[in-house]
């Protein structure tokens, strides 16, 4: 029985560690043949910009399997009591290649305790509320999934209002066929003006 736990155990943590190394690779190349001004440009009224969305991320896993496991990241990072939301976009002095190279070594780092640690590991996030602070690393890897693949689904869809790019991964974008996308769109839209005047 104990043979089985283990076994389910290592599926479990192989599936979710396998999740998160497509989604971080997914979230890079959201950047790719992109100019330096449409990374980091506000493309929301809130600010929200693919480089930041990617320094973001860095910073949050970097945190999460790091601080919340007494192995603290390598990276300097302010504290988490003084977040003012700098790590939401990048400064012109940061370069794209420094917080991609940034979140490269922050996955090392994360890649690290995730294979040194089992499933049960106990953590403590401080910045969680009672009683949820004191956790393990399976919730943690959860919500850093969890985490990621919310802003990678963010910046594809930033991706597409910059130039129309789509797809999760390279192996799987496919050409713009922009007649196509018209008449698509045109669809919906037509849907959607019809549900309206139904319902005025």
């Amino acid at each position: 029985m104990a043979g089985s736990c283990r076994m389910i155990d290592e599926f479990a943590k192989d599936n979710l560690h396998g999740r998160l190394r497509r989604d971080r690779k997914a979230l890079v190349w959201k950047l790719d043949g992109l100019s330096e001004y449409d990374t980091r440009r506000p493309l929301t009224v809130t600010g929200s910009n693919l480089l930041g969305l990617v320094k973001h991320v860095a910073c949050v896993e970097a945190r999460y399997f790091g601080e919340v496991f007494d192995r603290p990241s390598p990276e300097p990072l302010p504290r988490w009591q003084d977040h003012d939301g700098s790590d939401l976009w990048a400064t012109e002095d940061e370069t794209r290649d420094q917080i991609i190279e940034f979140y490269r070594r922050t996955w090392e780092h994360s890649d690290a305790r995730i294979n040194e640690l089992p499933l049960d590991a106990p953590g403590h996030v401080p910045w969680w509320p009672e009683p949820y602070a004191d956790t393990n690393l399976f919730a943690v890897m959860v919500h850093v999934l969890g985490e990621t693949n919310r802003h990678a689904g963010h910046a594809d869809i930033l991706r597409e209002g910059v130039d129309g790019r789509t797809g999760m991964r390279p192996e799987h974008e496919m050409q713009i066929d922009e007649e196509a996308r018209d008449a698509y769109y045109a669809k919906i839209e037509q849907a959607a003006r019809s549900a309206a005047s139904a319902k005025a």
